[in-house]
C-alpha cells in the first residue's frame, strides 16, 4: 500500500473511532430520564381520590428544565394524562420547585432545573362507575435534557400507571412518595 493511501486509511479509521466514542458519550434523549409511575393506593376503592406519582430519575451530569422555566423559550417539563379509562378523572399535575444552577452557556443567569430524582404528582378520582380490576392510565412525559455541554432534542416518553380498582377497600401504598392520604 502506498504511503498516501495508508495515511488516508488511518485518518478515516481514526475519524470513525472518534465518532463512535463521541456518540457513545452522548446518550439518546429518551435514555436520560427513567420515569416510573406509582399509585398511592393498592388497591383503590371506587369513589376514592388518589394520586399517581411519576418518579423521574435523571442521569448524572444532566438536567431537565423545571416546569417553571427561567426563560420563555426553554421547554418545560410536562406530564399529561394521554388516555383515561371510563370512570377516572384527572386533576392538575403538581410539579416540584426546581433548583437554580449556573451553566457556562447561560452567562450569569441561573436556570431553574430538575436534577437527580424528581417526583411529579397527578391527582386522580376513581368514580363509583369505574370498572373493577386492573386499569391502565396512559401518561405522557415531555422534557428536554441538557448537560453542561449539549442540549438534546425534546422528547415525549410514554408512562404506564397501573391502578387496581376494588369494590370496597383501599390500602395506602408507597407512603414514601405521598403525604398522608
Amino acid at each position: 500500500m502506498n504511503p498516501r493511501r495508508a495515511r488516508l486509511t488511518f485518518l478515516a479509521s481514526a475519524a470513525l473511532a472518534c465518532a463512535g466514542v463521541l456518540s457513545a458519550q452522548v446518550p439518546a434523549a429518551r435514555d436520560v430520564v427513567k420515569p416510573t409511575a406509582y399509585a398511592s393506593f393498592e388497591p383503590v376503592a371506587r369513589g376514592k381520590e388518589m394520586q399517581i406519582a411519576v418518579v423521574m430519575k435523571i442521569r448524572d451530569g444532566y438536567h431537565v428544565n423545571a416546569r417553571e422555566t427561567t426563560f420563555d423559550y426553554l421547554i418545560p417539563t410536562d406530564l399529561k394524562a394521554a388516555e383515561l379509562p371510563a370512570g377516572f378523572k384527572a386533576g392538575e399535575v403538581s410539579y416540584p420547585k426546581g433548583t437554580l444552577h449556573k451553566f457556562n452557556f447561560t452567562k450569569d443567569k441561573p436556570l431553574n432545573v430538575y436534577t437527580d430524582t424528581v417526583v411529579l404528582r397527578l391527582p386522580i378520582t376513581v368514580e363509583a362507575t369505574a370498572a373493577l380490576g386492573e386499569r391502565h392510565i396512559a401518561l405522557k412525559l415531555h422534557y428536554q435534557a441538557c448537560s453542561t455541554d449539549v442540549c438534546l432534542p425534546p422528547v415525549t416518553l410514554p408512562v404506564d400507571a397501573v391502578i387496581h380498582v376494588s369494590a370496597q377497600e383501599s390500602h395506602p401504598s408507597h407512603s414514601e412518595l405521598f403525604q398522608k392520604q
